[in-house]
């Protein structure tokens, strides 16, 4: 996808894991804790790639379809029990904060959409600290299908009150570009979740950004100013 916007848009998406916070290696090691634990050999770098899928996905993305699923809530506990241990020490990613903000003085909105579990996303907030200028946050407890599916960015979407045509959502694996695409709303991606970026762009974002950074820098000639995307190279 590589049209522009025609106006700038009323409402700023973001997805949290590998976009704010520099924690999508952590869930692949707690992932493939989890999974080594009960007994299942996922190379990391197949775990890596899947990040970004909510609990409801990952498993049978990981598995197949002929795993057994009634393993599946035990799993995602162990996973999750082994991530929690991080809550005190997520990484924010350098200027997230300071991108979010910039953001908000242009008078957008800003709705976190994130197929973590709420109290994940709570623990990413406290770490980013930037409550003042957040509208509201989505999690994956939030909705019936994660992302890859579109449910969580419709859900942000409501919280904006803002058409799909008059948001922009940020994420930075391919599942957030295909969850935005699906609810028709365009998506910056960042390369900060470890994905590449000819993969990246193959998935159709409308344009990619190195990190929090560059998008700053770049803030008022971006997708998110209502100015058409940069050339892709």
């Amino acid at each position: 996808m590589t049209t522009s916007t025609d106006q700038r848009p009323r409402a700023a998406l973001f997805d949290l894991d590998g976009t704010l916070v520099d924690t999508n290696y952590l869930h692949s090691l707690t992932w493939w804790q989890a999974l080594h634990q009960n007994g299942h050999d996922v190379p990391m770098a197949r775990i890596h790639r899947a990040i970004g899928m909510g609990g409801d996905r990952i498993l049978e993305h990981l598995l197949g379809s002929a795993h057994d699923p009634s393993q599946d809530q035990r799993l995602r506990d162990a996973h999750h029990a082994l991530y929690a241990t991080w809550f005190d020490s997520l990484p924010v990613l350098d200027r997230a904060a300071d991108l979010l903000r910039a953001i908000a003085e242009r008078g957008l909105r800003i709705v976190l959409a994130s197929s973590a579990s709420a109290d994940e996303v709570e623990a990413i907030r406290a770490a980013l600290g930037a409550d003042d200028v957040i509208s509201g946050a989505t999690s994956a407890d939030d909705v019936d299908r994660s992302k890859p599916a579109p449910d969580l960015v419709h859900q942000a979407l409501a919280l904006t009150d803002a058409a799909p045509g008059e948001a922009v959502f940020v994420g930075d694996t391919v599942w957030d570009v295909e969850a935005a695409a699906r609810a028709g709303v365009p998506c910056i991606g960042l390369l900060t979740g470890g994905i590449s970026e000819a993969e990246l762009t193959a998935a159709g974002p409308v344009t990619v950004y190195r990190g929090p950074p560059e998008l700053l820098r770049s803030l008022d000639s971006s997708p998110l100013a209502g100015k058409a995307p940069r050339p892709q190279g």
